[in-house]
C-alpha cells in the first residue's frame, strides 16, 4: 500500500492528482487531500505518507517556504507541484529538503516519473525548472530602498495613485519605481508583466 498526502488549495486540482497516483498505483491510500498545512502535517504524523504532494502557495497567504518546513518536518518526503518556479524559490526547496519539484503545467508522463523518483528516494526536477538554475540568481536582484517599497505596495492591492501617497511622491515617480522593478527582473530572467507576477514575486520575497 502506497500512502500519499495531497495539499493542494483548488479541488480540480486536487482531483487531477488524485487521479495521477491512482493511475500510477490502485493500491494507493491518500490519507489527507486538502489545503490545512495543519490538518495535514498532523495526519502525516500520525500515518506517515510515502509522499507528500504539496502546492507550496495555498492561496491563504501562508509563506511558501514555511509550508515546505512543515511537511519536511513530518519526515515523509515531499514533492512540489506548484505554478511558483523562480529559480531562487526551486533551489531553496530542493536546499531545503523537497525531494522533487515540477510544475503544474508538466505532462501527466512528467508528473509520472517525478512521482516514482520520489518513492524510489530519489531527488527529481523536471527538466525545464532545471534549467531556470542556470539563469542568474533572481534573489541577486538589487532594488532600492524605495523600489523595494513600490513593489511591496503596489503588489499588495494598492493603485498607483495610492502608493504615490504613501509614499509621499509623484504617481510619475512610483510608475518609475514600479518600471524599474520590472527591469530588473527581466534582467535576471524572472519578467513580471502583470500585476499579479509583481504579487506572485513580492510573496516569493517574502514582502507580502
Amino acid at each position: 500500500m502506497t500512502t500519499v498526502c495531497i495539499l493542494e488549495d483548488h479541488p480540480m486540482m486536487r482531483e487531477f492528482l488524485s487521479q495521477q497516483v491512482s493511475a500510477h498505483d490502485r493500491d494507493i491510500d491518500i490519507v489527507y487531500s486538502g489545503a490545512s498545512i495543519t490538518e495535514a502535517a498532523t495526519q502525516v504524523r500520525n500515518q506517515p505518507a510515502d509522499c507528500v504532494i504539496l502546492d507550496l502557495d495555498l492561496g491563504d497567504g501562508s509563506d511558501l517556504r514555511a509550508n515546505l518546513r512543515e511537511m519536511v518536518a513530518t519526515g515523509s518526503p515531499v514533492l512540489i507541484v506548484s505554478a511558483a518556479a523562480s529559480p531562487r524559490l526551486i533551489q531553496d526547496a530542493i536546499t531545503g529538503g523537497a525531494q522533487g519539484y515540477v510544475s503544474k503545467q508538466c505532462e501527466p508522463e512528467e508528473f509520472d516519473r517525478a512521482f516514482s523518483a520520489v518513492l524510489e528516494g530519489r531527488t527529481y526536477v523536471s527538466p525545464d525548472l532545471a534549467a531556470r538554475l542556470a539563469v542568474p540568481e533572481v534573489g541577486d536582484v538589487k532594488l532600492s530602498p524605495q523600489e523595494r517599497r513600490a513593489l511591496t505596495l503596489y503588489a499588495s492591492g494598492m493603485k498607483l495613485e495610492s502608493v504615490a501617497r504613501t509614499m509621499g511622491v509623484q504617481v510619475g515617480t512610483a510608475k518609475e519605481y514600479i518600471r524599474r522593478v520590472r527591469e530588473k527582473y527581466t534582467a535576471a530572467g524572472d519578467p513580471l508583466p502583470s500585476k499579479v507576477d509583481l504579487y506572485r514575486k513580492a510573496h516569493e520575497e517574502g514582502l507580502l
